[in-house]
């Protein structure tokens, strides 16, 4: 693997998925892999779990880690030709480059502005560090793509099931910020390469990317989309096509232990309590976003060691 920033740069789902679940029950089996290496992690937001999972893995296989919160420091230039006299100290051409000879490994995390579609999608600071940087790249989570979540979530899957084929629906939920849809856009990827019955509900006008979704069934109707379900994702995304509006607040949508049934509840985290599901449902037997989030640092650690084991 020459670098991770899509769910796409993954060769084989499935055997990746399985040596991941090996390597977490002996995290420590290669750490002579990353000896004398650096991760170093940049970031343009704040980060918890992804900042610490990563931190963890890179770790578990001998690497030194290294943080740079970049807005914390300075703003850099992303504009070919751009005059720098206003607020910028320093161009992506130079930082790139010059991390890149501190670094084996170069993970990066910048969220979107959700002003300007064709800008967002455009992933310019990610795709500036794949242009510039001499070592591969990792998405921390980018305008459009959250593939380390995906990946997590891909394994959690695998781990609980109880079915060959279980019933997987990802379900939009209300949140009173607007908020991106990487995470949603990486789901619905790998559960596309998953062996899965997948299907996405959600309110009419917050329809993802149709280059993403594909053919995947939408129902307008959750509690409909929501019978006999395995395993019910939930997060909340702004409109796509009203690029960046929040359409809607109905509380209608919060995922209750009623509706969620016997299904396994899954979330990235963090959650608002009792806004996008109520506390019944995250204190439930049926809640696995605690070893969801676990399965954080595994995913982050097989696609470490194999971009090690490609240098």
């Amino acid at each position: 693997m020459k670098k991770y920033t899509n769910i796409n740069d993954i060769a084989n789902l499935k055997s990746l998925i399985k040596e991941a679940i090996n390597l977490k029950r002996n995290p420590f089996q290669n750490t002579e892999l990353g000896k004398n290496k650096t991760l170093v992690m940049v970031f343009f937001n704040a980060s918890l779990r992804t900042r610490l999972s990563t931190e963890k893995a890179a770790r578990n296989l001998g690497m030194e880690v290294s943080i740079l919160n970049v807005n914390d420091a300075w703003n850099l230039e992303f504009e070919d030709g751009a005059v720098m006299n206003l607020t910028t100290s320093e161009h992506i051409k130079e930082a790139a480059q010059v991390i890149s000879q501190y670094a084996n490994i170069i993970a990066v995390r910048a969220f979107p502005g959700l002003k300007d579609k064709a800008k967002d999608e455009a992933e310019i600071i990610l795709n500036s560090f794949l242009k510039y940087a001499t070592v591969p790249v990792v998405n921390m989570e980018s305008a459009t793509a959250h593939p380390l979540q995906a990946l997590a979530d891909a394994i959690t899957i695998e781990e609980f099931k109880t079915t060959k084929k279980p019933k997987v629906v990802l379900s939009w939920a209300p949140h009173p910020k607007a908020l991106p849809q990487a995470v949603a856009n990486s789901f619905v990827k790998v559960m596309q390469h998953m062996e899965v019955d997948f299907s996405i509900t959600h309110p009419e006008g917050y329809e993802l990317n149709p280059e993403i979704v594909k053919d995947t069934p939408i129902n307008y109707n959750q509690k409909e989309a929501l019978e006999n379900a395995d395993f019910v994702y939930v997060k909340n995304w702004s409109s796509y096509n009203k690029y960046g509006q929040i359409l809607s607040e109905d509380s209608n949508w919060m995922i209750t232990k009623e509706k969620l049934g016997q299904a396994k509840f899954m979330h990235c985290l963090p959650i608002r309590r009792n806004v996008i599901a109520e506390d019944a449902v995250l204190d439930s037997e049926n809640s696995i976003v605690i070893p969801q989030a676990n399965n954080r640092t595994f995913s982050a650690q097989i696609i470490l060691k194999k971009i090690l084991e490609n240098k």
